[in-house]
């Protein structure tokens, strides 16, 4: 099975595809094989390099702020961490932490998930783009989800149970507020709906929704600069492991972002897959009054960092963000070179 991943980087994006979804048809998203020790052995990681500038939506980064920049993926800093550690990555971290802690999870929907990133009748939007590489999925943990949902409208349909997780209590209990159907929730319909017509197979939207709702059975914390980025072991360990626009929002350096990549993959399976969307060549992105700071990346970075960490890479694709969109973060940043395998 191979699910992938994507980053984003400033005009263009890239998807690496692993090898037919094994659970039948459509491409899933990228695909990164891995078989080290760290992600566990055998585990599969699909990765997709996304290289447009997403601003708050989740262009390719579906979880931290403006679409190219990652979404409010934050599941990455220790709560408990001392702000005045001798020790410059941990002032590092919690540098990264205090400023998540203006998070606004409505802004960021606002900036990522409503026109323009969100124009279904545009095929150059973002949004679509990202959809149709999370057409598949398994048994899952989502690293990062932010206020989102969107990437795991498809992956409720071959997952028994799907765990939602963040480092920020306002994102999670956005995701409690959806769950639920409260008034005020962020309208997800036009996303079911884009996904159920992608889909094809005639299901009223409400159905899709109504199911996500039910699978979704665990919103919990997530600190990916952990060992054990839950806490404690998860059991049975995933067999399929979901990030979008996460690490690289999380992490001060490329280093600190290589480690949460080995510490993310710990939690799969032997022989699990994980999929992953990201930004690259960009600095920061908005989300309400906070500027988050965003690592860097460029395409030998994100190949190098899971070479270390155990994967093998096996395709690499991108999505060129339009100039128009690049909005909400910082789009002067380096710009890798776009290229596929």
């Amino acid at each position: 099975m191979l699910p992938l991943c994507c980053w984003d980087t400033p005009g263009a994006d890239t998807t690496l595809w692993a090898a037919a979804p094994p659970w039948g048809g459509v491409y899933v998203w990228g695909g990164v094989g891995t078989a080290g020790p760290a992600p566990a052995a055998g585990a599969d990681i699909n990765l997709v390099i996304h290289d447009g500038w997403l601003q708050s939506a989740p262009s390719s980064r579906c979880h931290n702020s403006p679409c190219p920049p990652p979404p409010p993926v934050i599941g990455a800093i220790n709560e408990r961490q001392h702000r005045h550690s001798a020790d410059p990555a941990m002032s590092s971290l919690d540098a990264i932490r205090e400023g998540y802690a203006r998070f606004d999870p409505h802004a960021y929907l606002q900036n990522n998930y409503v026109p323009p990133r969100a124009d279904f009748s545009s095929e150059e939007c973002v949004v679509p783009w990202k959809l149709r590489c999370l057409i598949c999925g398994r048994t899952l943990i989502d690293v990062g989800s932010g206020p989102t949902i969107y990437q795991l409208l498809s992956a409720c349909e071959h997952f028994e149970e799907i765990v939602a997780t963040d480092f920020l209590e306002v994102n999670r209990e956005e995701l409690r507020r959806w769950v639920r159907g409260e008034p005020g929730a962020f309208d997800w319909s036009p996303f079911i709906q884009h996904v159920c017509k992608i889909e094809g197979r005639g299901e009223p939207w409400q159905e899709k929704e109504q199911r996500l709702r039910g699978r979704l059975r665990r919103i919990l914390p997530i600190d990916v600069h952990r060992a054990d980025p839950l806490g404690a072991p998860l059991h049975p360990p995933a067999d399929a492991l979901l990030s979008t626009f996460c690490l690289e929002a999380v992490s001060p350096d490329r280093a600190a972002f290589g480690r949460a990549l080995v510490n993310v993959g710990s939690m799969l399976r032997p022989g699990g897959h994980a999929l992953l969307l990201g930004a690259l060549g960009e600095s920061f992105y908005l989300a309400g009054a906070a500027r988050l700071p965003v690592v860097p990346l460029d395409e030998d970075d994100v190949r190098g960092a899971l070479s270390d960490a155990g994967f093998t890479l096996r395709d690499f694709r991108s999505y060129a963000m339009p100039p128009a969109l690049r909005t909400g973060v910082d789009d002067r940043g380096s710009r890798p070179p776009h290229r596929t395998e």
